[in-house]
C-alpha cells in the first residue's frame, strides 16, 4: 500500500472518530422574548386563571372570609338565567349589525379610495380621523348630537314629513340599539378601510385588463377578481370586528348604560353591572368565562378556516 493511501486512511478514520461539533447556545433571542412573555403572563395569563377560579368560588368582599368554593353552582345559575340568554341575544345582535355595518362601509370607501382623484391622499387622512379620536370624547360629541331639546339630529328629523316632535333617540330600545351600532361602525370602519384598500392594491392589475378584454363589466369584475383577492383580509378583518365588537364597553355602558330596558345591554355592560353595581363577583367572573369561551370559539373558527385555504392553495 502507498504512502498516499495510507495517510488518506488515517484522515478518514480521524474523521470517522472525531466528535461532532456542539452547538452554541444563542442566549439573545430567549433575553428578547423573555419580557412578552413575563408581561403576558403578569397581566394576561395570571388574570385569567385568577377569573376562571373565582367563577368556582363564592366571593364576598363585605366580609373578612376567603372565597368559598362552590363548584359549578354559579355556571348553574348562569345557565337558568334568562337575563343571562337575553345579554347573550342583545350582544350577537349588536356584534352581527357592527360586523356587518363597519365592513360594507370599510369595503366601500377602500373601492373608492383605491380610484385615482384629486387631492386623495387629503381624503385618506380624514377618512381615518374617526378611528384615531378617543372613544370618551366621541360618546361626549354624540351625546350631544343627539340631545332630543336641541341634538342636531332632532333639527334634521323634524325637517321630514310627519314627524313633529322630538325623537327620543337613547330611550326607545331600537332607536338606541340602531345607534350603538352605528356609532361604533362609525368608529372601526376607518381601520377596516384601510386594511382592505392595502390588500385592493395588492391584486394584479393584469387580471383586471384581462377580463376586461374579454368584455366583463365591472360587476363581474368585483366578484370574480376583487373578492377573491381579498377574500383572506375580508376573514380576518371578520374576525377582528367580531371580537372588537363582543367586548365594546365605553361606547355603550357611557351612551346608555346598557338600557333602556335592558335594549343596549351586551355580556361586558352585564359584567361590568354584575361586579360593581349589585356586587356580585362570583356571578360576574362566570359570565366574563362565558365571555371568553365565546371569543375563543371566535379565533378558533378563523383558526381552522385560514388552515383550509392553505391547504387548499399548496
Amino acid at each position: 500500500m502507498s504512502s498516499e493511501s495510507i495517510v488518506s486512511t488515517k484522515s478518514i478514520s480521524l474523521n470517522h472518530t472525531q466528535a461532532p461539533p456542539r452547538r452554541r447556545l444563542h442566549l439573545l433571542p430567549y433575553l428578547l422574548i423573555l419580557p412578552i412573555i413575563l408581561y403576558e403572563g403578569v397581566m394576561i395569563v395570571y388574570p385569567i386563571a385568577q377569573g376562571i377560579y373565582g367563577s368556582f368560588t363564592r366571593i364576598e368582599l363585605a366580609s373578612n372570609r376567603p372565597p368559598e368554593w362552590i363548584g359549578l353552582a354559579n355556571y348553574d345559575r348562569m345557565i337558568h338565567d334568562p337575563a343571562f340568554w337575553m345579554v347573550m341575544r342583545t350582544t350577537l345582535i349588536y356584534t352581527g349589525l357592527v360586523i356587518v355595518v363597519s365592513i360594507v362601509a370599510g369595503l366601500f370607501t377602500a373601492l373608492l379610495f383605491n380610484r385615482a382623484f384629486r387631492f386623495r391622499s387629503w381624503f385618506r387622512a380624514a377618512l381615518m380621523m374617526p378611528w384615531a379620536f378617543p372613544e370618551i370624547p366621541v360618546v361626549i360629541i354624540f351625546i350631544w348630537i343627539l340631545n332630543p331639546q336641541f341634538g342636531v339630529v332632532n333639527i334634521l328629523a323634524r325637517m321630514v314629513p310627519g314627524i313633529t316632535s322630538n325623537p327620543q333617540w337613547l330611550l326607545v330600545p331600537n332607536l338606541a340599539m340602531g345607534w350603538m351600532v352605528l356609532i361604533s361602525a362609525w368608529k372601526a370602519f376607518p381601520f377596516y378601510s384601510l386594511v382592505i384598500l392595502a390588500a385592493l392594491q395588492s391584486v394584479p392589475q393584469d387580471l383586471y385588463e384581462a377580463a376586461k378584454v374579454d368584455g366583463a363589466n365591472a360587476f363581474q369584475l368585483f366578484r370574480h377578481i376583487t373578492i377573491p383577492g381579498i377574500a383572506t383580509t375580508l376573514e380576518l378583518l371578520v374576525v377582528l370586528a367580531s371580537i372588537f365588537s363582543f367586548k365594546q364597553f365605553t361606547i355603550i355602558y357611557l351612551m346608555t348604560g346598557g338600557g333602556p330596558s335592558g335594549a343596549t345591554e351586551t355580556i361586558v355592560v352585564r359584567i361590568f353591572n354584575t361586579a360593581f353595581r349589585f356586587y356580585d363577583y362570583s356571578y360576574a367572573t362566570a359570565i366574563g368565562v362565558a365571555g371568553f369561551i365565546v371569543s375563543l370559539v371566535i379565533a378558533f373558527f378563523f383558526i381552522v378556516l385560514q388552515a383550509r385555504r392553505a391547504r387548499e392553495n399548496a
